[in-house]
């Protein structure tokens, strides 16, 4: 469980101490990617706790949803409708929810100690 959380520390801060900007016009896309890229990773250290977590299926997933989510975001763009509310309110409804889970499974095991 400490190695998913030491990976997201380790990237947090590369993301803060390296000097790479993205383009205003590619912030939507970055923003989507990154919420999507957030889930999987949400995902992962909730499949974790429960013993069920496949570093396929971890890494397939983390690639797939930001791609899908910026491509959608691409293709909404093009046809003048904001397709990217749709990832935006996907993700985010399991964002929380996978947060939640992993958060009442920590608490749950903090009280057993």
């Amino acid at each position: 469980m400490l190695l998913p959380l030491l990976g997201l520390l380790i990237g947090i801060i590369i993301g803060f101490l390296s000097p790479v900007t993205i383009p205003i016009q590619y912030s939507t896309y970055m923003s989507i990617a990154i919420l999507a890229a957030l889930d999987s990773v949400f995902g992962g250290i909730r499949s974790s706790l429960e013993n069920t977590f496949d570093v396929e299926i971890f890494i397939s997933g983390f690639f797939a949803n930001a791609i899908l989510a910026a491509a959608l975001t691409y293709i909404g763009d093009q046809l003048g409708v904001p397709i990217y509310y749709a990832a935006i309110f996907a993700f985010g409804v399991r964002l929380f929810q996978n947060f939640a889970i992993v958060r009442r499974y920590l608490l749950v095991k903090i009280k057993k100690q």
